[in-house]
């Protein structure tokens, strides 16, 4: 079994109450400071001479999942849209798939 009893602490008096997000504040402040002072001369200098590790960097700030939306007929007229479709009809009815204009005519 360990050396302490269930509930019981290594370290009785404990972390102050704050002292783990003071130290992150200090650090993010710290970094903030530092990369406005620094952070587009290094940039550039890991672009030229790290050209691999500024890509995984800019690879990593892009979302894993982007959802792309193409329509393929948003820049068509509607006068081509309809010759669209009468074009289509007429494949189709030279395959044998439509035998008239009422089975591709919009649903009620």
């Amino acid at each position: 079994m360990g050396r302490f009893q269930p509930g019981q602490s290594g370290n009785p008096a404990g972390r102050p109450v704050g002292s783990k997000h003071k130290l992150s504040e200090r650090f993010l402040e710290a970094l903030k400071k530092d990369f406005e002072q620094h952070g587009v001369a290094v940039i550039q200098k890991v672009r030229e001479e790290k050209p691999d590790q500024y890509l995984k960097v800019v690879a990593s700030l892009v979302p894993k999942d982007i959802n792309v939306a193409v329509d393929p007929f948003e820049d068509m007229s509607d006068e081509e849209l309809v010759a669209s479709i009468k074009m289509l009809r007429e494949a189709l009815r030279e395959q044998g798939l439509v035998l008239d204009d009422e089975e591709t005519s919009r649903p009620n």
